[in-house]
């Protein structure tokens, strides 16, 4: 399996684009507002070449690596951490690095955060759950009282 690597000149085309973060000669970075708009307009039905072409990518300097982008984009919008590119956080090694005891108040208080934020989440999604519930009880009862007339 051969790679496609970028040339110079295709990679500072790619650096010009508002869109992009970081490109090598093998790979691109997407800036995390572009993904979200891709996501929008997938979910309108566009394609997703058009979709990167409106944004001014050059689709045959690209190939068809907006599909493969699509399909890993599609499945990071339904992860807690969303598009956060999650490779610098765990590689999946244990750490070798012996913590200070202030680097390890660093990070419990920020894991405390972060477990405060979800609850929150979790908490505001049940709310609108139940209302959502509420909603449809109450337009069954009326849609009902209304066919016995």
């Amino acid at each position: 399996m051969s790679i496609n690597r970028f040339t110079v000149k295709q990679i500072e085309a790619l650096r010009q684009n508002p869109n992009v973060k970081k490109v090598s000669d093998k790979a691109i970075t997407y800036q995390d507002s572009f993904k979200e708009h891709f996501i929008i307009e997938v979910n309108k039905g566009k394609l997703p070449r058009l979709i990167f072409e409106e944004a001014g990518f050059d689709t045959t300097i690209l190939g068809k690596r907006y599909n493969k982008a699509a399909d890993r984009w599609k499945q990071q919008v339904n992860r807690l951490e969303g598009f956060k590119d999650t490779r610098k956080d765990s590689s999946g090694r244990p750490r070798t690095k012996h913590l200070s005891p202030d680097e390890i108040i660093e990070r419990q208080k920020a894991e405390i955060e972060y477990l405060k934020q979800e609850r929150d989440f979790l908490l505001e999604l049940k709310r609108l759950e139940r209302q959502a519930i509420r909603k449809q009880k109450l337009s069954q009862k009326t849609s009902s009282n209304s066919s016995k007339k």
